[in-house]
């Protein structure tokens, strides 16, 4: 496996690492450091961190020689500073809790990515490599690696240009703002991790909402970097699919001030007729594009906002509120952390956390709009003040201390914690039954990143909020987003407010709820209009513009002797208007519907009172011959058999589409599989009956006989699961059949699947026939074989005759027949396999005994 502490020269990104060693003193010395903003805390073992704490940097000229590289950062960020200091609150909390990482304290490197490429990787560098300008290797090159993880980075475009390096590495990167679906390729990145869903989950949401207000003609700006690039070619390829929609422009925000390229997009975003724009960037890009919206005046737009400034204080002001109010976005869960807001006012440049650290004094020079000793001398000259340090934190009116709606925050703390879990695991392991090679565990002094990577992949806890945190194949946490929308108070106030969320569900579904009336619109508080073209009226048609998006269409009288046609209305008899198509299903209301349900009910009610009797005379003969446990298992399954074909009428929804074929091939193979391993158990009874035959039964005691059922029946939940997942049935409105009617059915899917389920039932049953065929002559004493022939006779009729049937039976009817065939062969398994023994117990009690079961002494 690789290890950390080798020597190697890298270059990344017009960044320059050179490490130089001597074989003679098996040392590495460090050729350039890198003068970065950070925030340190010892311990025994370090996690790092990289956050984006100012907006923006001047990275001078790179040379080759061994002065350290000096970085200035621009544009202090109070929120990107709190974000750092939640890693560190979590940090210290865990630290403190004696039940996580006993006897063992965390400590810190927390860097600033200053919103710059390079300073990002070189920060990411920092932590890979550590900031020792010189350390000796062990005569092995082993040992751990200045950190064990790293939370971060928030930037996409510099979460892969790290992880790229330190993927290979597999040391863990957990990031609490990186979205870009590419960072899901396992093969390139096999130690990313994030606790914020990925891009491809952000289309959806965005593509929902625009669905839900009909909005099908809408602008898309994106930023020029890898986050921006892949949810804009996402979001493009899936917007007519999914919608109808179309783009009325599509135009990339450039890094940094632009002014000439600004202005040209806004005219555009002006001169469009699509009032819904959506934005895919970060606050950077924003703050440059909303200042040339001001300056042109651009009202009347109705903003979609992604994750990235859905929630950026920064907006949040009257300059800008006349043109962003009424916005609504998706923002990452809101969490809540207790205790953060009072380690945030334990902060003190010369206190206990980190005091002589650049940062924090950066931050309190921010907070009071002071400068330590020495200021710069136009600071003093312009009259400005010298900060003490013994300022008060609650005096200040700041967004720092409001922790009413931590959404980074809460990714990052959760982050932190999926580490922390990891490690704390890892540690616990017993020598011997570790997961290692020959049941080993990982060493603290020697560790591998791997083998916490190990741990990570495989973590699953839940927060104090009531949230789990776990990881799947690809790395992704659970995805959900809140639904944001905002609000000008009329105090003038301005809020960012809750209106709904999105989230995925079981079986790979999705849910929107959005509380309309909750949300305020811009447009004399009006929900807003956006598509290219109005849908025609009565009386005319639809006639494409050349050149122009499908959505975009001019409306022209219809031809004389014509009208306009819609999919949902047919003409009348008299062929002198229109009347809406008739909608057909089988339905619980109808003759047929109402039969076949009462049938299924009543298969239900005869299996539970066979049931009960059996339960009743369990101790009998009759019960208990040739294991009663199967007898009771295929009355459970019969049972299911008779409900599932319930699921075959009302109108199909795509759960009951999904489940229908399901339910009955699970329940089916279930049933057929204990018949055939009774049918095998009385074969091997009988060859144990004649002189060294005794060794047979030893294959059919009770464990095998449960293992053999729940094998077979295990093979067939597979194939639905797969047939489910890869060609989900999904219910469909069918015109085919009739011009006047629209018939509702359930679409299989996947052809393949249903025939592979059909066949693997139709597999057993003939397998049970022949085998039962077999027996059938045996002596009287082991007869129970010819009830299971005529079963599996009566089985395998009904479904040779089904197939038929069903492919000529047109829309409702088709249903009807696979309900009938169900309920048909249900029935015909419970009187062949069930009725001669309820005939005894019930009837001839005096056969109900182990004599006659035996075959002595009884005539015929």
């Amino acid at each position: 496996m690789y290890t950390f502490n080798t020597c190697f020269y890298l270059i990344k990104k017009k960044i320059i690492l050179l490490l130089s060693s001597s074989s003679i003193d098996l040392s590495c010395k460090l050729g350039r450091q890198f003068h970065l903003n950070g925030l340190h805390m010892s311990g025994d073992v370090i996690l790092g961190g990289l956050f984006e704490v100012h907006f923006t940097s001047v990275f001078p000229e790179l040379t080759f020689t061994s002065e350290p590289t000096k970085i200035t950062c621009q544009g202090f960020d109070p929120l990107g500073f709190r974000h750092a200091m939640t890693m560190a609150f979590a940090i210290h909390e865990i630290n403190e809790n004696p039940n996580l990482l006993p006897n063992l304290t965390l400590g810190y490197s927390l860097y600033d990515n200053c919103a710059t490429l390079v300073v990002g990787f070189s920060a990411a560098m920092s932590l890979f490599n550590g900031q020792d300008e010189e350390f000796l290797l062990q005569e092995d090159c082993s040992g751990r690696p200045p950190v064990l993880g790293i939370v971060g980075d928030p930037f996409s475009t510099f979460t892969i240009a790290a992880s790229d390096v330190i993927s290979l590495f597999r040391l863990p990167m957990v990031s609490y703002y990186a979205t870009c679906l590419c960072l899901s390729d396992r093969k390139r990145f096999p130690s990313f991790f994030r606790t914020i869903p990925s891009d491809a989950f952000q289309v959806h949401a965005m593509l929902q909402i625009l669905k839900r207000f009909g909005w099908t003609w809408v602008g898309l700006l994106f930023s020029d970097d890898d986050y921006g690039h892949h949810v804009a070619q996402s979001f493009q390829s899936e917007l007519h699919h999914s919608i109808g929609g179309c783009l009325a422009y599509l135009e990339m925000l450039p890094w940094g001030e632009n002014p000439v390229e600004l202005k040209r997009i806004v005219g555009l975003m002006k001169k469009s007729t699509a009032r819904v724009v959506i934005v895919f960037a970060h606050q950077i890009h924003m703050i440059h594009l909303l200042e040339e919206v001001v300056n042109q005046n651009v009202t009347g737009l109705q903003w979609m906002a992604s994750e990235a400034w859905t929630s950026a204080n920064v907006f949040e002001t009257h300059r800008f509120m006349p043109y962003l109010g009424g916005t609504l976005g998706i923002a990452i869960r809101r969490g809540e952390i207790p205790g953060l807001r009072d380690f945030l006012l334990q902060i003190r440049p010369h206190g206990t956390i980190d005091s002589e650290n650049s940062m924090v004094k950066q931050f309190w020079e921010h907070t009071f709009q002071c400068r330590f000793a020495p200021p710069p001398v136009e600071w003093m000259e312009a009259g400005g003040a010298l900060c003490t340090g013994e300022e008060d934190l609650q005096t200040v009116e700041t967004a720092f201390l409001d922790v009413s709606n931590l959404r980074p925050e809460y990714n990052i703390y959760k982050a932190v914690y999926a580490l922390v879990y990891a490690l704390d695991e890892m540690l616990r392991c017993e020598p011997g039954r570790g997961p290692f090679s020959e049941h080993s565990c990982a060493s603290l002094q020697q560790l591998e990143p791997w083998q916490l990577m190990y741990y990570l992949e495989k973590v699953n806890f839940t927060t104090s909020f009531g949230d789990q945190v776990s990881f799947d194949k690809n790395g992704d946490a659970l995805p959900i987003y809140d639904v944001m929308n905002w609000v000008w108070l009329p105090d003038g106030k301005i809020e960012v407010q809750n209106v709904g969320f999105f989230k995925k569900t079981t079986l790979n579904g999705e849910e929107l709820v959005i509380d309309q009336d909750k949300i305020f619109w811009n447009f004399n508080k009006q929900l807003p209009q956006s598509v290219c073209s109005e849908s025609c009226p009565p009386g005319t048609r639809i006639v494409r513009r050349k050149g122009q998006p499908l959505c975009c269409f001019d409306c022209v009288p219809c031809s004389e002797g014509k009208i306009s046609n819609q999919t949902d209305f047919w003409s009348s008899r008299q062929n002198d208007h229109c009347v809406p198509k008739k909608i057909e299903f089988l339905s619980y209301h109808e003759p047929l519907g109402i039969c076949l349900t009462a049938a299924s009910l009543l298969g239900t009610f005869i299996c539970s009172i066979v049931f009960a009797i059996f339960t009743y005379h369990r101790s009998t003969p009759v019960v208990r011959a040739n294991n009663s446990e199967l007898s009771f298992l295929i009355l459970v399954s019969l049972k299911l058999c008779f409900l599932c074909s319930l699921l075959f009428i009302g109108q199909p929804q795509l759960w009951t589409c999904q489940l229908r074929h399901a339910v009955f091939g699970i329940s089916f193979v279930l049933c057929v599989s204990c018949i055939l391993v009774k049918t095998m158990v009385v074969l091997a009874v009988f060859k144990s009956s004649k002189p060294g035959g005794g060794a047979n039964l030893k294959w059919f005691g009770s464990v095998q006989q449960r293992g053999t059922v729940l094998g077979l029946t295990c093979v067939q939940a597979i194939v639905c699961t797969v047939w489910i997942i890869s060609a989900s049935p999904t219910p469909y409105a069918n015109t085919r059949y009739h011009n006047d009617k629209i018939i509702y059915e359930c679409v299989v899917g996947s052809t393949t699947g249903f025939a592979v389920l059909l066949g693997y039932i139709s597999l057993l049953a003939i397998i049970s026939f022949l085998l039962a065929f077999l027996a059938r002559n045996l002596p009287d004493n082991f007869n129970e074989a010819k009830f299971i022939t005529f079963s599996m006779l009566i089985f395998c009729a009904v479904w040779v005759a089904f197939v038929p049937a069903y492919v000529n039976s047109p829309g409702k009817y088709a249903d009807a027949v696979e309900v009938f065939a169900i309920l048909a062969s249900s029935f015909g398994l419970l009187v062949a396999l069930f009725g001669p023994k309820c005939y005894i117990i019930l009837l001839k009690p005096e056969k109900n005994t182990r004599k006659a079961i035996m075959g002595r002494d009884i005539k015929r």
